[in-house]
C-alpha cells in the first residue's frame, strides 16, 4: 500500500507540495511528526538524493526516531545519508571540515552548560568578583542573550543601552567577564552552543565559496518546531535555504512557550510575509484528545491576539468535562490530587504510567512527592540530572576530551581534580602562568621550567601528567576508543569491582561507570560493523554526547508509575490523564507576567499546551492559600480559568482527602520506612514499582528474600537474566545472588545491593 494512503487530505497536501516555501501549521495532536517524516520519504521517493535534504529538529531523539520511520517507509539505504539533527549537531557537521578557516582545529571541544558555568566561576574568582552577584548561571544566561542578539565583546563597549541593563543588575564588570570568557574559550579551542550557530553564520558570510557549496548541497530544508526558533536560528535557516527557497517549516504558534530561551514567535507569525509565495497548510484534526478537551483548549487560546487563525477539532468521543477543584491549601491540593489518582486507579483501572501531574515551577513538586510517598504511590520526576552530567561520568569525559583536544583548559581542570599528586595550589600557578604568557595549561605542564615553575617534585608531577595526556592522544589514533577508556580508568585508579563496595553512593557511581563503558564498547562495535574500519576513535562518540539535549536523556520508562513534570517539560508528550495544578494568579500565570500582555499570552499558550497533553481526562486544581517564601498567603484562582467556556468544565470543592477507597495493591510496595533507605539516586526520588532487594545496612535474611531460583529478573547495567541461586557467603557473611544474564554471562551480586526488578 502507498504510504500516502495513510494520510488525511490536509496531511497529504502538506506532504506532496514540495517545491518552494511551505508553512505547515500543525495543531496539537494533529500528526505533525508523521507529516514531516512522510514529506521527507516522499522527496526520496521522487528521486531527491538523501544528501540534498537537511532536517532540523530540537532533540537528537526526534531526529533519530524520524530517520528510523523514514527507513521503514523507503529503505535504510535511501535514508542513510539524510542530514538530520538538532541545529547544533548539524552546525557541528558543517563546521568540522572548515574550522581552520575560523581559527579552530577540526577537533574543537563543545562546552555544555556545566563547562561554561565552571569557566565563568573561575573567571569571576580570578577577577575578585562577588559570587552572590556574578552567579555563573546568571552571567551565562546574559552572555547567551547577547550572542543571540549579535553583541560580541568587541561591540559591547559601544552599546550604552546594553551596558545600562548590566549596571542595573549590578554587573559593573560584566564586559571584563564576557571578554575573558570568549578569550579563554578560543584559547581552549572550544565553542559553546551559541558559538556553533554564530560561527556557521560567520563562515557563510566571510567565505562565499563555502556558502555556495553548502547551499548547493542542501536543496531542501525542513525545520521542526519552528515556533521555538530564536533570531539566530531564523537567520541561519534563511541563509541555508537560499537561493532555491525549498524551505518547509512546521510548527504551531499556539505552542510557542520558550521565549525565556530566546524563542521568537514572530518567526512563525511573519513567515508568510517573509515568503509571499508561501504555501500554507493547516493540520486541524486532533487525533489525541476527546472533543471536550479539544473544545476547551480552543476556547482558551482564542483569547490570544497574536495567532494564526485555525479551528482544531476532534472526531473522538465527547469524553468527560474538565474537572476543576479548589482546595483550602496547597497541602490539601496535593492530598486531593493523590486521592483522585487512587480513585482512578482503583475504580477506572487507570495505570499509574497513564497519569501525569503538571506544575508551573519545579518547586511545586515537593508536596506532591511527599504525599505520593506517604500513600505508597510509585512515581518519577521527569527531567532529572542527565546521565552525562553526573560527576563520575563528567570526570571520565574530561579525559576523553583531552585525548582529542589537549588545549581544553576546562577539561584539564576537571581531570586534575581526580588525579592524585597535583593540588589546587599548583593548578592556580599553572593557570596564572598560562594567562600571563597567553598559553594553555598543558603547554605550561609540558615545560614548567620555561614558565618559571621549577621546583623539583611539582615540576616532575606536571611533566608526568602532561605525558599521560599526550599518551592518550596517541592511543586514540593508534588503538581507538576502548583502549583510550581503559587507559583513563587505569590512570585515575577508578574501581570497577562493584562487589567490593559497601557504600551505596559508591555502588551507584560504579554502576554508572560500568554502563558508560558498555555504551562506548557498543558504539565502537556498531561503527566497526558499519564502516569496515580497523579502529574507531573517541572523536565521533564524544561529539555526539556533547550535543545531547535534556530530552534526549529522558529514556522511555515502561515502569508503572505516576509522572511529575513542569509544563515546559511536558511539551511533545501525552497522557490519558493529566492534573494541572497551582492554577492561581501569581503562580500560573506567573507573577512576572501578570501585567505584561506578551507575557500573559505566552502563559496562556503554556496553559493550552498543558490541557492538550490530556487524551481522556483533565483535572484542573488550585489552592486558596499557598506557602510562598515561607508565608501562607491567600490566592486567587487563575484568570485563565475564566477564558475556558463553562460548558466544558465541571466544578467541585475539595472533600475529605482520606475518605477514599484504600488501594488494594499497596502491599506490593515498600513501606515509607523502607523508602527512606532507598538506593535510588538522590536526584531521582522515585519509588520502585516491582519488589526490590532490601537496602539497609543490616544483613538480609535469605529466608525472607524476594528472589528464588528460576526467577526472571532485570538489572539496569547487565540487563535480563535468570536467578541461579541465592546463598550465604560464609567467608564474608554476606548474602549473595548468582544470576545468569542473557547477554553478560553469570554474575554474583550482593543481595543487599543488587537493585533487581522481577520480570
Amino acid at each position: 500500500m502507498d504510504f500516502l494512503d495513510q494520510l488525511n487530505t490536509s496531511q497529504r497536501e502538506a506532504v506532496t507540495c514540495t517545491e518552494g516555501p511551505s508553512l505547515i501549521v500543525a495543531g496539537a495532536g494533529s500528526g505533525k511528526t508523521r507529516v514531516l517524516t512522510y514529506r521527507i520519504a516522499y522527496l526520496l521517493q521522487q528521486g531527491v538524493p538523501a544528501s540534498s535534504i537537511m532536517a532540523l529538529t530540537f532533540t537528537n531523539k526526534a531526529a533519530r526516531e524520524m530517520k528510523e520511520r523514514i527507513a521503514k517507509l523507503v529503505s535504510a539505504a535511501d535514508a542513510r545519508y539524510l542530514c538530520m539533527g538538532t541545529f547544533h549537531s548539524v552546525c557541528g557537521k558543517l563546521l568540522r571540515p572548515e574550522a581552520e578557516k575560523l581559527g579552530y582545529t577540526k577537533d574543537f571541544t563543545i562546552y555544555d552548560t556545566t563547562d561554561s558555568k565552571s569557566l565563568l566561576k573561575n573567571i569571576c574568582k580570578e577577577l575578585g568578583l562577588d559570587e552572590k552577584i556574578y552567579k555563573p548561571g546568571l552571567v551565562l544566561s546574559r552572555i547567551s542573550s547577547l550572542k543571540n542578539s549579535f553583541v560580541s565583546p568587541e561591540n559591547y563597549g559601544g552599546d550604552l543601552d546594553i551596558q545600562k541593563i548590566d549596571k542595573a543588575m549590578r554587573l559593573y564588570q560584566f564586559y571584563d567577564v564576557y571578554k575573558l570568557y570568549q578569550a579563554r574559550m578560543k584559547a581552549s579551542n572550544a565553542m559553546d552552543f551559541d558559538d556553533m550557530l554564530l560561527e556557521v553564520l560567520r563562515l557563510m558570510s566571510e567565505f562565499p565559496e563555502v556558502r555556495n557549496k553548502i547551499q548547493q548541497q542542501y536543496r531542501y530544508i525542513l525545520v521542526d518546531e519552528y515556533q521555538d526558533t530564536n533570531h539566530v536560528q531564523y537567520l541561519l535557516v534563511k541563509e541555508l535555504a537560499e537561493p532555491q527557497n525549498n524551505i518547509c517549516v512546521v510548527g504551531d504558534d499556539s505552542q510557542s512557550i520558550y521565549s525565556f530561551r530566546g524563542a521568537d514567535i514572530t518567526n512563525i507569525l511573519d513567515f508568510q510575509k517573509q515568503y509571499p509565495r508561501v504555501q500554507l497548510f493547516k493540520l486541524e484534526r486532533n487525533y489525541r484528545s476527546t472533543k471536550n478537551i479539544v473544545n476547551a483548549s480552543n476556547s482558551l487560546i482564542i483569547n490570544n491576539g497574536d495567532r494564526i487563525p485555525k479551528k482544531i477539532y476532534s472526531e473522538k468521543e465527547d469524553g468527560p468535562q474538565l474537572r476543576l477543584t479548589s482546595y483550602t491549601t496547597d497541602k490539601e491540593e496535593a492530598k486531593g490530587v493523590v486521592s483522585q489518582i487512587i480513585q482512578d486507579h482503583s475504580r477506572l483501572q487507570t495505570p499509574f504510567n497513564n497519569i501525569a501531574i503538571l506544575y508551573r515551577t519545579n518547586a511545586q513538586s515537593r508536596l506532591f512527592e511527599d504525599e505520593l510517598r506517604n500513600r505508597n504511590i510509585p512515581y518519577r520526576v521527569y527531567g532529572n540530572i542527565s546521565f552525562y552530567q553526573r560527576k563520575e561520568i563528567k570526570d571520565i569525559i574530561s579525559y576523553l576530551r583531552l585525548a582529542i583536544n589537549p588545549m581544553d583548559n576546562e577539561a584539564i581542570n576537571r581531570a586534575v581534580s581526580i588525579y592524585s599528586g597535583i593540588g589546587q595550589t599548583t593548578m592556580k600557578k599553572v593557570a596564572a602562568c598560562a594567562t600571563e604568557h597567553g598559553s594553555t595549561y598543558l603547554a605550561v605542564m609540558q615545560n614548567p621550567e620555561k614558565y618559571g615553575m621549577s621546583g623539583g617534585s611539582t615540576a616532575s608531577k606536571l611533566l608526568v601528567f602532561a605525558s599521560k595526556i599526550s599518551e592518550l592522544a596517541d592511543i586514540n589514533k593508534e588503538q581507538g576508543a576502548s583502549a583510550v577508556l581503559r587507559q583513563i580508568l587505569e590512570l585515575t585508579e577508578t574501581p570497577l569491582d562493584i562487589h567490593s563496595l559497601y557504600d551505596q553512593e559508591e555502588i551507584d557511581r560504579t554502576q554508572n561507570i560500568l554502563s558508560f563503558i558498555q555504551q562506548i564498547q557498543e558504539y565502537e562495535q556498531e561503527k566497526l560493523s558499519l564502516q569496515k574500519q580497523s579502529i574507531v576513535t573517541i572523536n565521533d562518540f564524544l561529539y555526539e554526547v556533547s550535543l545531547l539535549t535534556d530530552q534526549d536523556d529522558n529514556q522511555n520508562d515502561s515502569t508503572d508509575r505516576v509522572t511529575l513534570m513542569t509544563i515546559h517539560s511536558a511539551k511533545g508528550l501525552e497522557f490519558p490523564t493529566i492534573f494541572i495544578t497551582g492554577l492561581e494568579n501569581g503562580v500560573f500565570p506567573s507573577k512576572h507576567d501578570l501585567e505584561d500582555l506578551r507575557g500573559l499570552e505566552e502563559e496562556r499558550r503554556l496553559f493550552y499546551v498543558a490541557i492538550t497533553r490530556a487524551m481522556e481526562r483533565c483535572y484542573l486544581c488550585y489552592a486558596k492559600r499557598r506557602f510562598v517564601n515561607g508565608d501562607s498567603r491567600p490566592q486567587t484562582r487563575s484568570m485563565f480559568l475564566n477564558d475556558i467556556d463553562r460548558q466544558y468544565i465541571k466544578s467541585s470543592y475539595a472533600y475529605d482527602t482520606y475518605n477514599e477507597v484504600k488501594p488494594h495493591w499497596s502491599f506490593n510496595y515498600p513501606s515509607t520506612a523502607a523508602f527512606s533507605q532507598s538506593q535510588q539516586i538522590p536526584s531521582t526520588p522515585t519509588i520502585p514499582v516491582r519488589p526490590v532487594t532490601p537496602v539497609s545496612g543490616a544483613t538480609s535474611s535469605i529466608a525472607s528474600s524476594a528472589w528464588k531460583t528460576g526467577d526472571r529478573v532485570t538489572h539496569r547495567v547487565f540487563g535480563d537474566g535468570t536467578v541461579v541461586r541465592v546463598y550465604r557467603d560464609e567467608v564474608t557473611e554476606n548474602d549473595k545472588i548468582e544470576i545468569k544474564f542473557d547477554n553478560q554471562g553469570t554474575k554474583t551480586l550482593l543481595l543487599t545491593h543488587a537493585r533487581l526488578e522481577k520480570i
